[in-house]
């Protein structure tokens, strides 16, 4: 996805809220769009990652993340195989909790490498794979307790 057009638009809008001011005005705010475009850029880059995040959370089989290439943005869907063995059925869907917030987390350096890890291990973001690991848990804390599987198996507890 090239996000030019959209700081083309925007750049176009200042400049078009600048014209009743004189052509000193639609200078500066000329200046003004060209220094605003790395930020402008970067928020529309945080943006499509925040949807992705929010995308991922309501899908049980995939992963939504932004890569960068260059200077575009590509949205990348990656199917996910079902952890439930067959004969178990899948966990309730997580309640919509509304709007998307952000959390500042502080770990030791060394439990942030092997998250980091095993998000690239499963191919999907640092912030998917929390999200995920979060729900899981909360989904696996109002479950009735269940015999042990064989398989994948995440513990762990998280604090705010």
């Amino acid at each position: 996805m090239d996000l030019t057009p959209y700081l083309e638009t925007l750049r176009a809008d200042l400049a078009a809220a600048a014209a009743p001011g004189g052509p000193e005005t639609t200078r500066a705010a000329e200046l003004l769009g060209h220094s605003l475009e790395a930020s402008a850029r970067l928020a529309l880059l945080e943006a499509l990652s925040d949807a992705a995040a929010e995308i991922t959370t309501h899908l049980s089989d995939a992963t939504v993340e932004v890569r960068l290439r260059g200077r575009e943005a590509d949205l990348v869907v990656t199917r996910t195989a079902p952890e439930q063995p067959d004969n178990q059925p899948p966990p309730p869907p997580m309640p919509d909790a509304g709007d998307l917030t952000r959390l500042t987390l502080r770990m030791a350096e060394s439990l942030k490498t092997h998250v980091e890890q095993m998000a690239a291990a499963e191919g999907i973001s640092v912030n998917a794979w929390l999200v995920r690991a979060v729900t899981s848990a909360l989904t696996f804390r109002n479950q009735p307790p269940q015999p042990p599987r064989s398989g994948k198996r995440m513990t762990g507890y998280f604090q705010a």
